[in-house]
Protein backbone atom coordinates (compact mmCIF):
# COMPACT_ATOMS: atom_id res chain seq x y z
CA UNK A 1 0.00 0.00 0.00
CA UNK A 2 0.83 3.74 -0.71
CA UNK A 3 1.89 5.57 2.90
CA UNK A 4 0.49 8.58 3.43
CA UNK A 5 3.78 11.46 3.88
CA UNK A 6 5.58 10.58 7.54
CA UNK A 7 4.34 6.90 7.81
CA UNK A 8 6.52 4.85 5.64
CA UNK A 9 5.74 1.55 4.66
CA UNK A 10 8.26 -1.12 2.45
CA UNK A 11 9.86 -4.65 2.86
CA UNK A 12 13.29 -5.57 3.88
CA UNK A 13 15.29 -6.97 1.78
CA UNK A 14 18.60 -7.80 2.35
CA UNK A 15 21.81 -9.38 0.03
CA UNK A 16 25.35 -9.35 -0.02
CA UNK A 17 26.86 -7.58 -3.32
CA UNK A 18 30.63 -7.74 -4.20
CA UNK A 19 49.56 1.28 -3.95
CA UNK A 20 57.82 4.63 -5.71
CA UNK A 21 60.25 6.04 -3.21
CA UNK A 22 59.77 9.26 -1.21
CA UNK A 23 61.56 11.95 -2.99
CA UNK A 24 61.12 15.66 -4.03
CA UNK A 25 57.63 14.98 -5.00
CA UNK A 26 56.67 12.91 -2.46
CA UNK A 27 54.30 13.87 0.28
CA UNK A 28 56.70 13.56 3.22
CA UNK A 29 59.36 15.85 3.26
CA UNK A 30 62.48 15.54 4.78
CA UNK A 31 61.06 16.30 7.73
CA UNK A 32 57.99 13.77 7.62
CA UNK A 33 55.54 16.54 7.08
CA UNK A 34 52.69 16.39 5.49
CA UNK A 35 52.30 17.70 2.18
CA UNK A 36 48.61 19.12 0.76
CA UNK A 37 47.13 17.13 -1.91
CA UNK A 38 43.50 16.81 -3.57
CA UNK A 39 41.57 14.70 -0.99
CA UNK A 40 40.15 11.48 -2.24
CA UNK A 41 40.40 8.81 0.06
CA UNK A 42 36.91 8.09 1.60
CA UNK A 43 35.36 6.79 5.05
CA UNK A 44 32.62 3.76 5.42
CA UNK A 45 30.53 6.26 7.14
CA UNK A 46 27.61 8.78 6.21
CA UNK A 47 24.30 9.47 5.60
CA UNK A 48 22.37 11.17 2.41
CA UNK A 49 19.01 11.71 1.91
CA UNK A 50 17.44 12.89 -1.86
CA UNK A 51 13.49 13.31 -2.58
CA UNK A 52 11.63 13.65 -5.70
CA UNK A 53 7.91 14.42 -6.17
CA UNK A 54 6.04 13.43 -9.75
CA UNK A 55 2.57 12.76 -10.17
CA UNK A 56 1.17 13.75 -6.94
CA UNK A 57 3.40 11.37 -5.03
CA UNK A 58 7.09 11.93 -3.57
CA UNK A 59 9.80 9.46 -3.55
CA UNK A 60 12.22 9.92 -1.03
CA UNK A 61 15.63 7.65 -0.71
CA UNK A 62 17.68 7.36 2.24
CA UNK A 63 21.11 6.34 2.77
CA UNK A 64 23.46 5.13 5.51
CA UNK A 65 26.84 3.65 5.59
CA UNK A 66 28.82 1.83 8.17
CA UNK A 67 32.03 0.35 8.39
CA UNK A 68 32.31 -3.68 6.40
CA UNK A 69 34.85 -5.55 5.34
CA UNK A 70 33.10 -6.00 2.46
CA UNK A 71 30.47 -4.37 0.50
CA UNK A 72 26.62 -4.92 2.03
CA UNK A 73 23.39 -3.51 0.69
CA UNK A 74 20.17 -3.74 3.22
CA UNK A 75 17.80 -2.31 0.99
CA UNK A 76 14.02 -1.58 2.05
CA UNK A 77 11.37 -0.77 -0.75
CA UNK A 78 8.07 -0.10 -1.06
CA UNK A 79 5.91 -3.47 -2.33
CA UNK A 80 4.84 -1.29 -5.96
CA UNK A 81 8.83 -0.85 -6.66
CA UNK A 82 10.10 -4.15 -5.71
CA UNK A 83 11.25 -5.18 -9.52
CA UNK A 84 13.60 -2.09 -9.51
CA UNK A 85 15.58 -3.65 -6.69
CA UNK A 86 18.26 -4.52 -9.23
CA UNK A 87 18.62 -1.24 -11.00
CA UNK A 88 18.99 0.85 -7.74
CA UNK A 89 22.06 -1.62 -6.58
CA UNK A 90 23.44 -1.37 -10.05
CA UNK A 91 23.52 2.71 -9.40
CA UNK A 92 24.79 2.25 -5.85
CA UNK A 93 27.35 -0.23 -6.46
CA UNK A 94 29.14 2.02 -8.78
CA UNK A 95 29.56 4.71 -6.18
CA UNK A 96 29.86 2.86 -3.21
CA UNK A 97 32.76 0.16 -2.96
CA UNK A 98 33.06 -1.00 0.50
CA UNK A 99 30.80 -0.66 3.79
CA UNK A 100 27.43 -1.92 5.14
CA UNK A 101 24.93 -0.01 3.39
CA UNK A 102 20.91 0.71 4.36
CA UNK A 103 18.72 2.02 1.66
CA UNK A 104 15.34 3.23 2.61
CA UNK A 105 13.03 4.03 -0.31
CA UNK A 106 9.78 5.83 0.72
CA UNK A 107 6.75 6.44 -1.20
CA UNK A 108 4.57 8.83 -0.08
CA UNK A 109 0.96 9.76 -1.75
CA UNK A 110 -1.06 12.73 -2.19
CA UNK A 111 -3.52 14.51 0.17
CA UNK A 112 -6.23 13.18 -2.25
CA UNK A 113 -5.52 9.80 -2.36
CA UNK A 114 -8.88 8.87 -1.53
CA UNK A 115 -10.24 10.35 -4.37
CA UNK A 116 -7.85 8.59 -6.78
CA UNK A 117 -9.66 4.95 -5.82
CA UNK A 118 -9.89 2.58 -8.88
CA UNK A 119 -11.96 -0.68 -8.14
CA UNK A 120 -10.32 -3.57 -9.84
CA UNK A 121 -14.07 -5.51 -10.90
CA UNK A 122 -12.31 -8.73 -12.55
CA UNK A 123 -10.58 -9.67 -9.83
CA UNK A 124 -13.54 -9.09 -7.54
CA UNK A 125 -15.46 -11.68 -9.47
CA UNK A 126 -12.63 -14.03 -9.48
CA UNK A 127 -12.65 -13.73 -5.83
CA UNK A 128 -16.23 -14.59 -5.54
CA UNK A 129 -16.25 -17.21 -7.52
CA UNK A 130 -13.64 -19.14 -5.83
CA UNK A 131 -15.03 -18.28 -2.35
CA UNK A 132 -18.29 -19.73 -3.79
CA UNK A 133 -16.43 -22.78 -4.79
CA UNK A 134 -14.69 -23.28 -1.97
CA UNK A 135 -17.98 -22.70 0.34
CA UNK A 136 -19.93 -25.49 -1.98
CA UNK A 137 -16.82 -28.10 -1.58
CA UNK A 138 -16.30 -27.65 2.31
CA UNK A 139 -20.25 -27.62 2.94
CA UNK A 140 -20.15 -24.23 4.44
CA UNK A 141 -23.58 -21.94 4.46
CA UNK A 142 -23.59 -18.40 3.96
CA UNK A 143 -22.81 -16.65 0.32
CA UNK A 144 -19.92 -13.73 -0.76
CA UNK A 145 -20.97 -10.81 0.77
CA UNK A 146 -19.46 -7.14 -0.20
CA UNK A 147 -17.30 -6.92 3.00
CA UNK A 148 -15.21 -10.05 2.09
CA UNK A 149 -14.92 -8.48 -1.32
CA UNK A 150 -13.85 -5.16 -0.27
CA UNK A 151 -11.49 -7.02 2.44
CA UNK A 152 -9.53 -8.53 -0.15
CA UNK A 153 -5.99 -7.51 -1.32
CA UNK A 154 -5.90 -5.17 -4.50
CA UNK A 155 -9.81 -4.82 -5.07
CA UNK A 156 -9.20 -1.06 -4.17
CA UNK A 157 -6.03 0.24 -5.92
CA UNK A 158 -4.64 4.15 -6.37
CA UNK A 159 -3.52 4.96 -9.34
CA UNK A 160 0.12 4.79 -8.08
CA UNK A 161 -0.43 0.98 -6.96
CA UNK A 162 -1.68 0.15 -10.36
CA UNK A 163 1.21 1.97 -12.30
CA UNK A 164 3.81 0.01 -14.00
CA UNK A 165 7.32 -0.24 -11.46
CA UNK A 166 8.99 1.60 -14.59
CA UNK A 167 6.91 5.06 -14.40
CA UNK A 168 8.67 5.01 -10.63
CA UNK A 169 12.17 4.85 -12.08
CA UNK A 170 12.79 8.56 -13.36
CA UNK A 171 11.53 9.74 -9.82
CA UNK A 172 13.26 7.36 -7.60
CA UNK A 173 16.96 7.40 -9.77
CA UNK A 174 16.89 11.43 -9.13
CA UNK A 175 16.30 11.22 -5.30
CA UNK A 176 18.61 8.25 -5.40
CA UNK A 177 21.44 10.24 -7.02
CA UNK A 178 20.69 12.99 -4.71
CA UNK A 179 21.37 10.93 -1.78
CA UNK A 180 24.38 9.23 -3.06
CA UNK A 181 25.90 12.80 -3.84
CA UNK A 182 25.06 13.53 -0.25
CA UNK A 183 26.94 10.30 1.41
CA UNK A 184 29.97 10.12 -1.25
CA UNK A 185 30.56 14.47 0.07
CA UNK A 186 30.22 13.38 3.73
CA UNK A 187 32.32 9.95 3.10
CA UNK A 188 34.98 11.94 1.59
CA UNK A 189 35.25 14.82 4.04
CA UNK A 190 36.02 11.93 6.89
CA UNK A 191 37.87 10.51 4.82
CA UNK A 192 40.45 13.81 4.69
CA UNK A 193 40.46 13.79 8.14
CA UNK A 194 41.08 9.89 7.84
CA UNK A 195 44.32 10.43 4.88
CA UNK A 196 45.81 13.06 7.33
CA UNK A 197 45.90 11.08 10.51
CA UNK A 198 47.33 7.66 8.75
CA UNK A 199 50.14 10.12 7.48
CA UNK A 200 50.90 11.26 10.47
CA UNK A 201 51.21 7.67 11.69
CA UNK A 202 53.32 6.29 8.84
CA UNK A 203 55.86 9.62 9.23
CA UNK A 204 56.52 8.55 13.04
CA UNK A 205 56.67 4.72 11.51
CA UNK A 206 59.17 5.92 8.75
CA UNK A 207 61.28 7.78 11.72
CA UNK A 208 61.15 4.70 13.74
CA UNK A 209 62.46 2.87 11.51
CA UNK A 210 65.36 5.16 10.44
CA UNK A 211 66.91 5.09 13.61
CA UNK A 212 66.89 1.33 13.53
CA UNK A 213 68.68 1.54 10.76
CA UNK A 214 71.42 3.69 11.33
CA UNK A 215 71.49 2.15 14.99
CA UNK A 216 71.50 -1.52 13.69
CA UNK A 217 75.50 -1.80 12.00
CA UNK A 218 76.61 -0.87 15.35
CA UNK A 219 74.42 -3.91 17.29
CA UNK A 220 77.42 -6.63 16.28
CA UNK A 221 80.61 -4.17 17.88
CA UNK A 222 78.79 -3.35 20.83
CA UNK A 223 77.78 -7.03 21.29
CA UNK A 224 81.46 -7.85 20.47
CA UNK A 225 82.69 -5.33 23.47
CA UNK A 226 80.25 -7.26 25.69
CA UNK A 227 81.30 -10.59 25.15
CA UNK A 228 84.79 -9.42 25.54
CA UNK A 229 83.89 -7.71 29.03
CA UNK A 230 82.01 -10.57 30.26
CA UNK A 231 85.08 -12.99 29.71
CA UNK A 232 87.30 -10.47 31.90
CA UNK A 233 84.47 -10.09 34.50
CA UNK A 234 85.18 -14.21 34.94
CA UNK A 235 88.58 -13.21 35.46
CA UNK A 236 89.82 -15.51 32.49
CA UNK A 237 92.23 -14.26 29.65
CA UNK A 238 91.43 -11.71 27.30
CA UNK A 239 91.30 -12.59 24.30
CA UNK A 240 92.89 -10.97 21.04
CA UNK A 241 91.35 -8.62 18.44
CA UNK A 242 91.28 -11.89 15.95
CA UNK A 243 90.77 -14.27 18.31
CA UNK A 244 88.94 -16.63 15.84
CA UNK A 245 86.48 -18.08 18.05
CA UNK A 246 85.60 -14.69 19.17
CA UNK A 247 85.17 -12.96 15.92
CA UNK A 248 83.04 -16.94 14.82
CA UNK A 249 80.69 -15.95 18.33
CA UNK A 250 80.59 -12.47 16.76
CA UNK A 251 79.69 -13.46 12.93
CA UNK A 252 77.07 -15.93 14.47
CA UNK A 253 75.14 -13.25 16.19
CA UNK A 254 75.50 -10.62 13.33
CA UNK A 255 73.81 -13.16 11.11
CA UNK A 256 71.52 -14.10 13.68
CA UNK A 257 70.28 -10.50 14.52
CA UNK A 258 70.77 -9.22 11.12
CA UNK A 259 67.35 -7.33 9.79
CA UNK A 260 68.26 -5.93 6.97
CA UNK A 261 66.27 -7.20 5.05
CA UNK A 262 62.70 -6.99 7.09
CA UNK A 263 63.61 -3.07 7.07
CA UNK A 264 63.80 -3.08 3.40
CA UNK A 265 60.25 -4.92 3.09
CA UNK A 266 59.24 -2.12 5.59
CA UNK A 267 60.24 1.11 3.72
CA UNK A 268 58.70 -0.85 0.94
CA UNK A 269 55.64 -0.81 2.53
CA UNK A 270 55.32 3.32 3.27
CA UNK A 271 56.47 3.61 -0.40
CA UNK A 272 53.00 1.65 -0.92
CA UNK A 273 51.14 3.14 1.62
CA UNK A 274 52.21 6.87 -0.88
CA UNK A 275 50.90 5.20 -3.72
CA UNK A 276 47.88 4.66 -1.63
CA UNK A 277 46.98 8.03 -1.01
CA UNK A 278 47.78 9.52 -4.25
CA UNK A 279 44.96 7.29 -5.93
CA UNK A 280 41.12 8.22 -6.51
CA UNK A 281 40.64 4.05 -6.44
CA UNK A 282 38.94 2.23 -2.93
CA UNK A 283 41.91 1.64 -0.75
CA UNK A 284 40.63 0.20 2.04
CA UNK A 285 41.17 -3.39 1.34
CA UNK A 286 45.19 -2.19 0.38
CA UNK A 287 45.48 -0.51 3.80
CA UNK A 288 44.35 -3.63 5.38
CA UNK A 289 46.82 -6.19 3.43
CA UNK A 290 49.87 -3.22 4.27
CA UNK A 291 49.24 -3.57 7.70
CA UNK A 292 49.07 -6.88 7.91
CA UNK A 293 52.33 -7.10 6.79
CA UNK A 294 54.18 -4.28 8.10
CA UNK A 295 53.05 -6.16 11.25
CA UNK A 296 54.87 -9.06 10.30
CA UNK A 297 57.85 -6.75 10.09
CA UNK A 298 57.90 -4.89 12.61
CA UNK A 299 57.42 -8.42 14.88
CA UNK A 300 60.12 -9.82 12.77
CA UNK A 301 62.54 -6.77 14.05
CA UNK A 302 62.08 -6.95 17.25
CA UNK A 303 62.20 -10.69 17.58
CA UNK A 304 65.54 -10.63 16.14
CA UNK A 305 66.81 -7.01 17.60
CA UNK A 306 68.64 -7.65 21.14
CA UNK A 307 69.58 -4.39 21.05
CA UNK A 308 67.85 -1.88 23.91
CA UNK A 309 67.76 1.17 21.66
CA UNK A 310 65.56 -1.11 18.72
CA UNK A 311 63.65 -2.66 20.86
CA UNK A 312 62.26 0.99 22.04
CA UNK A 313 61.82 1.76 18.82
CA UNK A 314 60.00 -1.27 17.98
CA UNK A 315 57.75 -0.07 20.85
CA UNK A 316 56.60 3.01 19.00
CA UNK A 317 56.69 1.51 15.63
CA UNK A 318 53.72 -1.14 17.38
CA UNK A 319 51.89 1.90 18.97
CA UNK A 320 51.76 3.98 15.76
CA UNK A 321 50.63 0.76 13.66
CA UNK A 322 48.10 -0.21 15.83
CA UNK A 323 46.53 3.05 15.57
CA UNK A 324 47.14 3.15 11.57
CA UNK A 325 45.22 -0.29 11.75
CA UNK A 326 42.27 0.95 13.16
CA UNK A 327 41.85 4.40 11.25
CA UNK A 328 42.31 2.28 7.79
CA UNK A 329 39.58 -0.05 8.96
CA UNK A 330 37.43 3.03 8.61
CA UNK A 331 38.62 3.76 4.91
CA UNK A 332 36.40 2.80 1.78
Amino acid sequence: MIAPEGKPRGRKIERESGCGSPGRNSIFDIFGHFRIIPARMKSMTGYGRGDCSQDGFKITVELSSVNRKQSEISLTLPREMEMLEAQIRDAINRHIARGRLTVRVTLHSGGNSAARMHLNVPLAKAYTRELNKLARQLKLSGSVTLDHLVRAPVVFQTDEQIAEEENFWPAVEKALTKALGALVKMREREGAHLKQDLIERVAIMRQAATQIQKHAPKVAERYRDQLIERIRSANLETPAADDERLLKEVVYFADRSDITEELTRLQSHFQQFEDCVKTSEPVGRTLDFLAQEMNREINTIGSKANDSLISREVVTLKAELEKFREQAQNVE
